[in-house]
């Protein structure tokens, strides 16, 4: 009866204007006793009464308490259990998923902590065998990710994954509140975007569907789509489509690239952060947007998540200070850049190729010249796509931009898009099948421009953290696709 009564509540609320908030108070009311460990601290007080559930990090045994020091993903800060010692608690271990019910009550210390009148452990069988990872030790990234489906459990991995989903709310957020469209863009495509042929090949398993599926003059490794399709590398030419019809918009999406990489920059999957403005036609303006949007984004993450993201500095052996923060960011053109590298190329370990652009350690290089993070601006086409809008001044160089940042080398890739359709269909580079991109031109077109960056080198810039594997929950690399 009573799920019935709440069943027609939340059906009357939607229905009407209070949705939010009664929703809200219905949730709490029938499915949210538990107190999170994140709230206790300025939400109790002592005499309360509390119910918490939580998973056990440490255990010190008394001649009669047993001291649990308990976490459940909601902070880095662990509470403390006071329980009475007997036979039911004396089994409880490191890594078991305890409930407790008591009074609240300050510890010596002067935090407080919960004396259980009722412990319940939610764990079948014991941890003390075969659980990898020690209470009191501090295990190496490189063994963590031997065992992805437990390491939300290690306190770094927990503080990154939540200052990963901050960061993701603070780039929605702020798109929002500009008025940019999300857009989910395709993970499969007929087309690899930059023409590097990094892609990752999609078809079914399946023969017997694949021979079901068969047409006349089709491959048959390609009857599933009648051609070859790909993982995305970038959702940029998709949102340009929906750009030149709703203005400003944005992906954060996953993206593939198949490199025999295994350099902590690198990931086989990851997540792109790619936006499309429109009427834009100044590359100076598209990079005082990419300053702001990333000063703002870190600013809110910092007041939303501070805590967790110092963690993960200190955890890193990083610098707390993020000092780029607090300066304006500076702007070379490739040949002001080219020419600091080579009248500095002693210094450098790898080679200096004026035709192939910068190694991480050159941009690195830049960055610490100029004192603060640089847009290295107009290009050499040769080095740059078919889709970037050819300076008529000088048609060598195309308008296009990178940003360097400090520790991590290039973070964002953007430029102003070729908008004249039959300057376009001349690029020697356009692929065959995007008729339809030049065709965008034909029909209604405007200048746009645009940029990726690579969010999980965003959480490096940020964390401090030296391997890209440590800030997405589940990373794949050459030779490593575990899960």
């Amino acid at each position: 009866m009573q799920s019935i009564v709440l069943i027609t509540k939340l059906i009357s609320c939607f229905a009407g204007s209070c949705i939010k908030r009664e929703t809200m108070l219905l949730f709490k009311r029938f499915h949210s006793s538990v107190h999170r460990i994140a709230e206790i601290s300025r939400a109790s007080k002592p005499g309360d009464t509390l119910h918490v559930k939580g998973w056990i990090k440490n255990v010190r045994r008394l001649k009669n308490n047993i001291f649990l020091d308990i976490n459940d993903g909601s902070t880095n800060e662990k509470f403390q259990l006071v329980v009475p010692r007997n036979t039911g608690t004396q089994q409880l271990t490191s890594g078991c998923a305890v409930s407790a019910t008591g009074c609240v009550q300050v510890a010596p210390n002067g935090h407080l902590e919960l004396h259980a009148d009722e412990v319940e452990s939610l764990t079948d069988g014991h941890l003390k065998d075969g659980y990898p990872f020690s209470p009191k030790q501090k295990h190496a990234p490189e063994y963590v990710r031997e065992h992805l489906h437990l390491r939300s459990r290690i306190d770094y991995i927990a503080a990154q994954m939540r200052v990963r989903h901050r960061a993701q709310k603070a780039i929605h957020d702020y798109m929002d509140e500009l008025n940019f469209v999300q857009i989910n863009t395709p993970l499969l495509t007929t087309n690899d975007c930059e023409g590097a042929g990094e892609v990752f090949r999609v078809q079914p398993e399946s023969e017997p569907l694949l021979k079901q599926m068969a047409r006349p003059n089709i491959p048959s490794d390609q009857s599933y789509f009648d051609q070859k399709v790909f993982l995305s590398v970038s959702g940029q030419l998709h949102l340009e489509a929906m750009s030149y019809g709703l203005g400003n918009t944005y992906t954060l999406a996953p993206a593939f690239r198949a490199e025999n990489s295994k350099s902590p920059l690198h990931l086989a999957e990851f997540y792109m952060f790619e936006a499309e403005l429109v009427h834009m036609e100044q590359l100076e303006t598209l990079a005082s947007f990419i300053e702001c949007m990333l000063k703002e984004i870190t600013n809110r993450l910092l007041n939303a998540n501070a805590a967790d993201l110092q963690f993960c500095q200190q955890s890193a052996n990083a610098s707390t200070d993020l000092a780029w923060l607090q300066v304006p960011w500076k702007t070379l053109s490739y040949d002001e850049a080219l020419a600091l590298v080579i009248a500095n190329k002693q210094s450098f370990k790898s080679a200096v190729t004026p035709n192939e652009g910068f190694s991480k350690e050159q941009e690195l290089f830049l960055v610490a010249h100029c004192g603060t993070p640089v847009f290295v601006i107009d290009w050499p086409a040769q080095q740059k796509p078919f889709y970037m809008k050819t300076c008529r001044s000088n048609p060598q160089l195309v308008h296009a931009l990178d940003l360097l940042m400090p520790s991590v080398g290039e973070l964002c890739g953007g430029s102003l898009r070729e908008p004249d359709a039959e300057h376009l269909s001349r690029h020697p580079q356009l692929p065959k099948s995007l008729g339809w991109y030049v065709e965008l031109r034909k029909y209604g077109g405007l200048p746009t421009g645009g940029f990726g960056m690579g969010f999980e080198r965003y959480l490096q810039l940020l964390t401090g953290v030296k391997n890209i594997r440590d800030v997405i929950p589940f990373p794949r690399y050459p030779h490593s696709c575990k899960m």
